[in-house]
């Protein structure tokens, strides 16, 4: 599976998925010192590196149509956060940016969505700010199911609950997948 790595971070989504024999395509980050520590971590000659996702014109994100089955992304987290002001969608230079993964969506057409946020995202705003994400996903044509998994399920020394949203492009999907369990 091609995939297309958003909100990269240092690749954390990228490891897990080569170590599944899954190959990356290009990636974006804002932070120039996660994509520094990105490109140190994995070998990224060839791929597309954007910097600021805003600034990925449609006609770029279109070059990937019907080369890229997944985008993935872990988008900015702060505003939905119990740790953060919990200003969801009103802060509009970091929880918006979720439109801009909707906007790259639909211009490529990928198979998979893989995304992940923090579990705040669900009560945010009363529950509305996941309705909106959970909307948008399926206006782009997109099923969707999500669960909340915690790393300390599956062998990770910490307790760090996250959203996990997997999208599939229509009828793709074949099953459930989840909910899952760990280990």
């Amino acid at each position: 599976m091609i995939f297309l790595d958003l909100f990269s971070g240092v690749g954390g989504f990228r490891l897990a998925l080569e170590s599944e024999g899954h190959e990356c395509i290009g990636f974006c980050d804002n932070d120039k010192f996660a994509r520094a520590s990105y490109k140190a971590i994995s070998n990224t000659e060839g791929e597309k590196e954007y910097h600021d996702i805003r600034n990925v014109s449609d006609e770029e994100w279109r070059e990937f149509r019907g080369k890229c089955d997944l985008i993935c992304a872990c988008f900015p987290c702060q505003s939905f956060s119990i740790a953060g002001k919990r200003r969801g969608f009103l802060d509009k230079t970091r929880s918006t940016l979720f439109f801009e993964i909707a906007r790259a969506i639909k211009q490529i057409q990928p198979r998979l969505l893989l995304l992940k946020n923090v579990k705040g995202l669900l009560s945010q705003g009363g529950g509305q700010t996941f309705r909106v994400i959970l909307s948008t996903i399926d206006e782009l044509g997109y099923d969707v199911e999500w669960q909340v998994l915690n790393s300390k399920d599956f062998g990770v020394p910490q307790n760090r609950e996250r959203v996990f949203i997997v999208g599939h492009l229509g009828d793709e999907c074949g099953r459930k997948i989840f909910p899952t369990f760990g280990k």
